[in-house]
């Protein structure tokens, strides 16, 4: 600490020296016309030759990542958004007072240099310096080792440091603005709305969560931050937007892991007259034409393995799921008492009087979920655990519900909308019961949204994908805050 602060008071030295030399060490007056990749790109193919006939000027600003200082001359590593130019500093260029204060500029400083380009005798594409001037005078200096630091949370404490000195990390975030580009245009090509719906909302709906809690003083109420736009959504549907989308923020108080952050990005989306079956190849069709686009293949690399997008995916009810990765067999499954047995002989610790919906999907959970490396659609989840989803015209018992699986975590939830005014109350009247047991992961009654039913929900299918998760994949990142700018942390220990 002592050595930092050493540093510090020397460079806050070196601001004083620049203003009593005339020099503004946070100048905003120089014009930058091109960036490191642009000349880059321009150049690629010149000899030196080529390069000599050359008569254009480049402007450029970016931050030293590197010098090397021969007397009379140095050589720069200059790094903006694009990536990173070579620049030939020589004193006989940029004339003797430019050089005298370029001598005290140091690594991370941020500058702006004008001149030519031309090959090194190692034949590198770089730029000779006809100007070159101090934009920002950096106090705290770049961490020599940061590779070596095995506190991951300060990367994710200080994004802007490692965006600076880890070039793939800044290639991570690009990827994700171009995934949802893609998604975006997507949708709209397919003739979906996109649409923003509230934040805040009187009554948490829409999932299974916990929620946040704020209040709004003029109204003098409680207000929950959206655990998921669903009801909105739905309601749009009723007002005749038949395909609708929105790309957007939930807030969950859950449980912060490498799959969880309690802030989260989901696509969610509503298609009248369509089925959950029309949505399980919607989701296909979107996901390969997103992989395709960003990894060339949908055949790509996450951790040590391989994942092979190629359609068609499997399809496979819970129950057959658990009879193949689970080594059940379907009679003990189709009976809640074996069913019970079954999980506590795997270890599950329950309450005796769980729901035979609820004790299904903790198997599920513990036998195949983890297993589910290749892209995997389930279907047929139980009643009891799916409020919003239409009961199965054959068997009440389930749902025309979907989950998208992909190497061992949910990518998207979907089902075939309940319309039906009637059921869903009786629904949210049950799920009033267990709230009131305790469940705070419960839905509350929204008369609202039942009043919105009763004017009439056309056949409708809608489906959230969740997109950090998505990048997660596209990106091999092995944590959710890899993917995340600016993931949730307890607060800093000073």
């Amino acid at each position: 600490m002592e050595e930092l602060n050493e540093l510090l008071q020397q460079r806050r030295d070196k601001i004083e020296s620049f203003q009593a030399a005339g020099v503004d060490p946070f100048a905003n007056d120089f014009t930058v016309t091109h960036n490191a990749q642009q000349v880059l790109d321009a150049h690629a193919d010149d000899d030196k030759q080529k390069l000599e006939e050359v008569n254009v000027t480049y402007r450029l600003g970016g931050r030293i990542m590197a010098r090397r200082d021969f007397g009379k001359a140095a050589f720069l590593q200059l790094q903006d958004g694009s990536g990173r130019m070579q620049i030939y500093v020589a004193k006989n260029q940029v004339g003797e007072d430019a050089f005298e204060q370029f001598k005290k500029f140091d690594i991370g400083d941020i500058i702006g240099v004008s001149g030519s380009p031309f090959r090194t005798k190692t034949d590198e594409l770089s730029v000779r310096a006809a100007e070159i001037r101090l934009l920002t005078k950096s106090l705290l200096p770049l961490p020599e080792k940061w590779h070596g630091l095995t506190d991951v949370e300060t990367r994710y404490r200080q994004r802007y440091l490692d965006l600076i000195v880890n070039p793939e990390v800044g290639e991570v975030f690009r990827k994700r603005s171009r995934i949802v580009s893609l998604i975006r245009e997507y949708m709209l090509e397919s003739d979906y709305l996109e649409v923003e719906t509230p934040m805040m909302h009187q009554i948490a709906g829409g999932a299974t969560a916990k929620p946040f809690v704020t209040h709004h003083n003029t109204l003098k109420m409680d207000l929950f931050l959206r655990i998921a736009p669903e009801l909105y959504l739905k309601r749009l549907v009723v007002g005749g937007f038949d395909r609708v989308f929105e790309i957007n923020r939930n807030f969950r108080n859950e449980g912060i892991s490498i799959q969880h952050n309690p802030e989260f990005t989901m696509m969610e989306f509503y298609r009248a007259y369509a089925t959950y079956h029309d949505l399980m190849d919607f989701t296909e069709e979107l996901l390969c034409h997103v992989t395709d686009k960003i990894c060339g293949s949908l055949v790509i690399p996450y951790g040590d393995k391989e994942v092979d997008l190629t359609p068609p995916w499997d399809r496979l009810t819970l129950k057959e799921s658990i009879v193949k990765y689970g080594s059940a067999d379907m009679t003990v499954l189709e009976d809640r008492d074996k069913s019970f047995a079954y999980a506590q002989s795997l270890g599950l610790e329950l309450d005796s009087q769980i729901g035979h919906g609820k004790l299904l999907a903790e198997i599920f959970d513990v036998v195949v979920e983890p297993k589910l490396w290749q892209p995997t659609f389930i279907t047929e989840y139980p009643t009891e655990i799916s409020p919003l989803s239409r009961k199965n015209d054959q068997n009440p018992d389930v749902v025309d519900r979907f989950e998208l699986f992909i190497v061992g975590r949910e990518l998207a939830n979907a089902f075939s909308e309940l319309n039906n005014p009637l059921d869903q109350k009786e629904r949210f009247l049950q799920q009033l019961k267990e709230k009131e047991a305790g469940d705070e992961e419960a839905h509350g009654m929204d008369e609202d949204y039942i009043r919105a039913l009763e004017y009439g929900l056309p056949p409708t299918a809608g489906e959230g994908i969740g997109i950090d998760r998505l990048v997660m994949l596209l990106t091999n990142s092995a944590s959710i805050r890899d993917v995340i700018l600016f993931p949730q942390l307890r607060p800093e220990i000073s």
